[in-house]
């Protein structure tokens, strides 16, 4: 299987994937922390990837999503932003609304 169909068989895992620097309990970076803090306080059920494990996934996905930083938050498939938007969407209510919509948060 290439990098590419690795990459969406992880999106087609779960209707919430976080690809982050270490693990949600374990974060390796400040920004992946926040971004699971803010996906735990909205109640989500999310999955995670850890880029660090598979460095040839890392690089990859910052050409398939365009998006050069991590933590990369994926939900149904399509990207929602990194940590700063997350934030911002968790700050004003949108997140928690998105995670809902997508199955994602007990209602």
């Amino acid at each position: 299987m290439d990098v590419t169909d690795r990459i969406k068989a992880q999106l087609s895992s779960s209707p919430v994937v976080l690809f982050m620097k270490g693990t949600p309990d374990f974060p390796q970076c400040g920004f992946s922390a926040q971004a699971v803090a803010a996906l735990r306080a909205c109640g989500a059920q999310f999955k995670s990837v850890d880029i660090f494990e598979d460095p040839e996934l890392r690089e990859a996905l910052k050409r398939y999503s365009n998006w050069p930083t991590y933590p990369q938050l994926y939900v149904n498939g399509e990207l929602v932003g990194g940590c700063d938007i997350a934030l911002e969407m968790f700050r004003n209510g949108e997140l928690k609304k998105l995670l809902a919509e997508a199955g994602a948060v007990a209602a």
